[in-house]
């Protein structure tokens, strides 16, 4: 079995028997003095050592957070990478091209006539991805939206609703009309 402390110490050289007895009296005087309610205990060291702990798991727990915030934000960016790459348009080769806004840069982005009247009704979007920009349809750009706004560059709301509700609808334009 085990030495205790005391014997380990003594054994060690590090005290002396005089030294180790009046450790053992001093220790047995201040317990019965606690008992007699003569001294009050010395709650000091409980109190920091529970807060102590207290102050561990609040740490521990904001790790924790963290951590989970960063494999949440990890899954979206991978989510966002998937649904562009899966819906993404083929890229086009033309001298034909679509002039956009990024920030406080004018880009642009090759297109066709199909495509520009697509765009400018809102029904394709453009959308950051790898250093580039990509066209999408407008579906998945509106689920790319729910989890980062950052990555839509453009998205025009549908105009298809504005022709129903056209104030000058009733009037007829003149076919000699010269501008």
């Amino acid at each position: 079995m085990g030495l205790s402390l005391r014997d380990q110490l003594l054994n060690a050289g590090l005290v002396n028997e005089k030294q180790a007895k009046q450790a053992s009296k001093q220790k047995q005087k201040q317990e019965r003095l606690e008992r007699k309610g003569q001294v009050e205990k010395d709650e000091s060291l409980r109190d920091a050592a529970l807060k102590a702990h207290a102050e561990k798991v609040e740490r521990d727990r904001e790790l924790n957070r963290q951590q989970q915030e960063k494999a949440e934000q990890k899954a979206r960016q991978a989510q966002i990478k998937q649904l562009i790459e899966s819906s993404r348009l083929p890229k086009l080769n033309g001298d034909d091209y679509y002039n956009f806004v990024d920030g406080k840069k004018v880009k642009r982005i090759a297109v066709n006539d199909m495509l520009r009247d697509k765009l400018s009704r809102g029904s394709l979007a453009i959308v950051r991805h790898g250093g580039a920009y990509e066209m999408i349809p407008r579906d998945a750009a509106l689920k790319i939206q729910e989890r980062d706004k950052q990555r839509i560059v453009l998205l025009n709301t549908p105009t298809e609703a504005a022709e129903d509700d056209d104030p000058y609808a009733a009037y007829k334009v003149p076919d000699d009309l010269m501008w």
